[in-house]
């Protein structure tokens, strides 16, 4: 596996401070302006940054499931979403 390595410097932006991703790292994620982009903090220090693909949760809203549970399905897909998608491919 190849690692390449890319520096960016935190700059202001309003009142917020920021970075700018490089084109190689959007293209690496498949991401384009538009999409999320969800940040896992990890708990050695490191951040992962992935193209955020939410589960489509419509047709649990249309079955008139009750709402607390549905926000607790939704808050569950929120969390586990990778590992749900890994199991998914098995």
């Amino acid at each position: 596996m190849v690692v390449n390595e890319m520096e960016r410097k935190i700059t202001k932006i309003g009142n917020s401070l920021g970075i700018t991703l490089p084109q190689e790292v959007l293209d690496h994620i498949r991401a384009k302006q538009g999409d999320e982009i969800k940040f896992i903090l990890e708990d050695n220090g490191s951040v992962t940054i992935k193209k955020h693909t939410p589960i489509d949760t419509e047709l649990l809203e249309e079955l008139n499931i009750d709402n607390d549970f549905l926000e607790g399905v939704k808050h569950l897909f929120d969390k586990y979403d990778n590992t749900l998608r890994n199991l998914a491919k098995r």
